[in-house]
C-alpha cells in the first residue's frame, strides 16, 4: 500500500503542478488585480515539496509516517486554498465558509509535520 500511496501523491503533486502554470496563465490574461495568482502559487509551491517528502521518506531522511502526512496534508491544504480562491474568482462562490483558511492551517501543519518528520528521523538514527 505505501507504494501506491506514494505513486498517487507523485500523480497528485504532478497535477497540482499543471494546475498551477494554468491558473498562473489564467491570472496573467485576466490581469493580476484578482486572486487566481495566488491560487497558482499555493498549488506551485507545495508540488515540488509534495515531490521532496516523497524522495526524503524513500530515502530514510524523515520518519516515514509523519512525511506521507504531511505530503497528504500538502495536497489537501493546496487544494483546499486553490479551489476556493479559483471558484471565487470564476464564479463568485466559495468552496465551502472556511475552505480557503482551512487549507491554510492545514498548510501549515503540514510544514511542522514535516519538520517533526525530519526531528525525529535524526534522533533514531
Amino acid at each position: 500500500m505505501r507504494g501506491r500511496a506514494l505513486n498517487l501523491l507523485i500523480v497528485l503533486a504532478g497535477l497540482m503542478g499543471a494546475a498551477g502554470v494554468m491558473l498562473a496563465a489564467m491570472g496573467a490574461h485576466r490581469g493580476a488585480a484578482g486572486t487566481l495568482p495566488s491560487a497558482a502559487y499555493m498549488l506551485l509551491f507545495h508540488a515540488p515539496v509534495i515531490f521532496a517528502a516523497v524522495l526524503l521518506q524513500e530515502r530514510g531522511f524523515v520518519q516515514p509516517q509523519l512525511a506521507l502526512i504531511a505530503a497528504i496534508g500538502f495536497v489537501v491544504g493546496a487544494g483546499l486554498f486553490a479551489a476556493d480562491v479559483t471558484l471565487r474568482e470564476l464564479a463568485g462562490h466559495r468552496l465551502f465558509p472556511m475552505a480557503a483558511p482551512s487549507g491554510g492551517v492545514i498548510l501549515i501543519a503540514s510544514w511542522l509535520a514535516l519538520a517533526l518528520a525530519g526531528l525525529l528521523a535524526s534522533r533514531t538514527s
